[in-house]
């Protein structure tokens, strides 16, 4: 690895703070004589960008500095000024940049400001691992979506529950806490009426600290109990995803939760119209932990952008046990969902297998 490298590395530890919190999590240093002097993060929308927190730190050690960023620095007024005017005020000798923005207001315009002002720019370090920092920044510049990772955790013989509905707790604990840092990372959490009824879940962060995000429960006919845990203990705001008749039912919870009423489609909610308003409120990453019926929808209207399997080393079996993607059965081998990128390690007791639909990209 080199230096450049190891410097961007640890701007990427720095940028997956913003996780959760930002559409663009951002990480920066600026590295004096091989001693890092400013450190930033974008800690949360409409606040100043990774740089700025960087440069402030740094003070007058900028001049003649190195700035490492995880994206390139923005040339355009937004919810901040442009943040390649405060990289030229500081004037360090050279900024190495992870990949380019996206975003068409910048896209290369960024680095090139920098360069026609005279600073030395290094584009491309580490920019495989820089643009899968920023896929969730990526996908809603593109779509105007939030990207979407759906978790399930599943016995080796690939169940979410047993024949009677118990799933506590097939993943281990290990996996647990991580998937509570996940929660902590994402904008939103979804689950579908089914497994708010089964399970009770608090959808919550459970972490010293830790950023709450908004809880989505998509739940067609209006079925959500008045006595969800979710409603009684402190997290993320609740918000309800239902049809014009499930919003009557629901009227005895205003105050508790909002609700979002969108048509109906043919597997009940329709789905992309509640990821375009998750993406209109600039909720950009949605953690989706089941059950079946919500995945198995997700799946088949090519919803998700990126699967977190446990497989937990147990098996379930019986003919009435839960699946962990719902829905019609597949006329063929020909129909399925291929997977690519896919990763495999040990969490406790379990193994977490993660991958990308293969979508011909």
């Amino acid at each position: 690895m080199t230096t450049a490298d190891r410097f961007m590395a640890q701007a990427l530890r720095l940028a997956a703070l913003g996780n959760g919190r930002t559409a663009s999590p951002v990480g920066a240093l600026v590295v004096r004589d091989g001693r890092v002097v400013g450190r930033g993060y974008h800690p949360a929308t409409g606040q100043p960008h990774a740089e700025i927190h960087a440069l402030r730190q740094a003070g007058e050690l900028a001049r003649g500095a190195d700035l490492y960023v995880t994206l390139e620095p923005c040339c355009h007024q937004g919810r901040t000024p442009p943040c390649t005017q405060a990289v030229i005020a500081a004037a360090p000798a050279r900024v190495f940049v992870g990949c380019l923005d996206p975003n068409p207001l910048v896209a290369g315009r960024g680095a090139d400001t920098l360069r026609q002002a005279g600073l030395q720019v290094v584009t491309g370090v580490l920019e495989a691992r820089c643009r899968r920092s920023l896929e969730v920044h990526r996908k809603l510049i593109a779509t105007g979506l939030p990207f979407v990772t759906l978790k399930l955790a599943q016995s080796l013989d690939g169940r979410v529950a047993a024949a009677h509905g118990e799933s506590r707790w097939i993943s281990s604990e290990p996996a647990r806490r991580l998937v509570a840092r996940w929660r902590s990372g994402s904008h939103a959490v979804m689950v579908g009426i089914g497994t708010v009824l089964a399970d009770d879940p608090r959808l919550t962060a459970r972490l010293p600290g830790a950023h709450q995000p908004v809880r989505v429960v998509v739940d067609a006919a209006g079925r959500f109990p008045a006595r969800a845990r979710m409603l009684s203990e402190p997290g993320g705001p609740v918000l309800v995803a239902t049809t014009a008749p499930g919003a009557e039912r629901l009227a005895a919870l205003a105050g508790k939760v909002e609700l979002l009423v969108l048509p109906p489609a043919t597997e009940g909610v329709d789905l992309l119209a509640l990821l375009k308003e998750l993406g209109r409120r600039e909720l950009a990453s949605v953690l989706v932990e089941g059950g079946p019926t919500l995945a198995g929808s997700l799946v088949r209207q090519g919803l998700v952008d990126k699967f977190a399997f446990f497989l937990a080393p147990l098996l379930i079996g019986g003919r009435g046990a839960l699946g962990a993607v719902g829905g019609p059965d597949l006329p063929g081998l020909d129909q399925a969902l291929r997977l690519r990128e896919m990763t495999v390690r040990r969490v406790g007791a379990d193994l977490l297998v993660t991958a990308y639909p293969d979508r011909g990209q």
